[in-house]
């Protein structure tokens, strides 16, 4: 993005993004959060920019050494706050980058989370994809970089990947603005409840996994009453994630969402 100047290239696309208007850190009354999750090298970070007008607030989640970006865009007369997640393959919470990607995404519950894919390689970004459906059921996927995948003959049905994930699925080459005034359109559709995702969840044949599910679940939402997604922690206790594991017993789980929320405050210019 170095050497681009967004306000005086009268004839790039990122000017016909119908009612967008970037407002940078300047996030009062803010009507709803947006998540911006992806794999590295996704082209996150263009998409994040494009929306926010190369303005962002930046510094350290709470307690972690990562860095977190926030900015802030007006669309449909709504205010949108955009946090940028730590670029990451996985939220099996093996590195801080995951388990920051993952507390936001669970404790956090943005109203949309949008999943930056590279239409290059997309078998190998599902695994994020997916992974997020687990925990979410307010998805976006934005489907980046199809130029390259273009220019490689690579093509993707993004109709099909659509109806097989249940999610929207945006075709777009953020670099060239091309696909954000949809990528916007479906953001405030989902966020403003007018489009209702229903993601298809990995689902397993095995009736001692699902009443192991069940049993686990119903206990985790009896002691941690106010936790988003008790069958997600439960999954990930019977994979044996040693984070959600420490987590239930020193009682941690249910303070991780006020610890997300309490320091996830509005930041002004």
């Amino acid at each position: 993005m170095s050497g681009v100047d967004l306000n005086n290239c009268a004839n790039c696309p990122v000017h016909n993004l119908g009612n967008l208007k970037k407002l940078g850190i300047n996030m009062n009354n803010i009507d709803y959060v947006v998540a911006l999750a992806g794999n590295p090298n996704t082209g996150k970070s263009t998409v994040f920019n494009y929306l926010t007008g190369l303005r962002q607030h930046t510094g350290n989640w709470p307690g972690k050494t990562v860095t977190r970006a926030e900015g802030g865009f007006e669309y449909n007369q709504k205010k949108f706050k955009i946090v940028d997640l730590p670029g990451t393959y996985s939220l099996l919470s093996t590195s801080t980058d995951e388990e920051v990607a993952r507390d936001f995404i669970l404790f956090g519950q943005p109203d949309v989370t949008v999943i930056v894919v590279d239409a290059t390689r997309v078998e190998r970004n599902l695994n994020l994809v997916l992974q997020i459906l687990e925990i979410t059921d307010r998805a976006v996927v934005c489907l980046n970089l199809m130029d390259e995948a273009k220019r490689n003959g690579i093509k993707v049905d993004e109709r099909s990947l659509s109806k097989e994930l249940g999610i929207p699925v945006v075709p777009a080459a953020a670099r060239q603005g091309e696909g954000m005034n949809e990528l916007l359109n479906m953001i405030f559709e989902v966020a403003s409840g007018k489009y209702i995702c229903k993601p298809n969840r990995i689902k397993t044949s095995s009736r001692k996994l699902n009443f192991a599910l069940e049993k686990l679940s119903k206990e985790i939402a009896a002691e941690f009453p106010n936790l988003p997604n008790t069958r997600w922690a439960a999954l990930r206790l019977l994979e044996g994630d040693q984070s959600i594991i420490d987590a239930i017993r020193s009682g941690d789980l249910g303070n991780l969402k006020k610890n997300v929320i309490l320091n996830d405050t509005a930041i002004e210019e």
